[in-house]
């Protein structure tokens, strides 16, 4: 197993490129309904680190009885942080937060035990609110329209790919438990983009563009 850890991250550190910083619409305020909307989509998508919890919740929750309660109240956190930021509040060290719940989750993931979905689903939410935090900067100062059609492209988006990760991991790998061999291989590759943001992270601290 840490030899397929050392191997996710490696594998993650070559493919991780500065996608993180791009955003939808190259980074305009959406001002159309559709565009909220279609930004709202993307975002979890390319930034991949918000990519990578969302599908290690969807792993973790796939073997509950209701897998879609933990990604929903990881949607519902997301949303709340995003309007903390259009609300102009501060969330402290969000991006290490946010690099530090991929690592957290992609571990749980991976160590293949079924959890408690209550203590759980309140831990996604929490996290949730920071990671919307991060996607609200995206809508700062664009209308109600587009902001409410933002919030609904990105709360359906990461409950498909939470949703679609469980199913994956339940049917079409035919896995039969949490200790099944494919989710963890799938845990130990979140961890290792986790693992190599938080490299990048540190970098750009230690290391700032002059």
């Amino acid at each position: 197993m840490h030899r397929i850890l050392a191997l996710a991250v490696a594998f993650s550190s070559i493919t991780l490129t500065n996608a993180f910083a791009h955003h939808p619409l190259g980074g305009e305020v959406p001002q159309t309904l559709l565009h909220g909307f279609l930004s709202g989509v993307g975002h979890p998508v390319i930034g991949f680190d918000h990519f990578a919890f969302v599908v290690a919740i969807g792993l973790i929750a796939a073997f509950h009885k209701q897998r879609a309660i933990m990604p929903a109240g990881f949607v519902l956190g997301t949303m709340a942080g995003t309007m903390m930021t259009i609300s102009a509040i501060a969330l402290p060290f969000a991006e290490l937060v946010i690099t530090a719940s991929v690592i957290v989750a992609g571990v749980i993931a991976m160590r293949g035990k079924l959890t408690s979905i209550v203590p759980m689903t309140a831990g996604a939410t929490v996290i949730g609110l920071f990671h919307g935090w991060a996607y609200g900067a995206a809508v700062v100062g664009a209308e109600a329209t587009p902001i409410i059609a933002y919030l609904a492209g990105f709360g359906l988006v990461q409950m498909a790919i939470a949703l679609l990760a469980g199913y994956v991991a339940v049917n079409m790998w035919k896995a039969t438990s949490a200790a099944s061999l494919q989710p963890r291989l799938a845990g130990a590759l979140m961890a290792g983009v986790g693992v190599a943001y938080m490299v990048e992270l540190v970098e750009g601290l230690v290391f700032p563009a002059m």
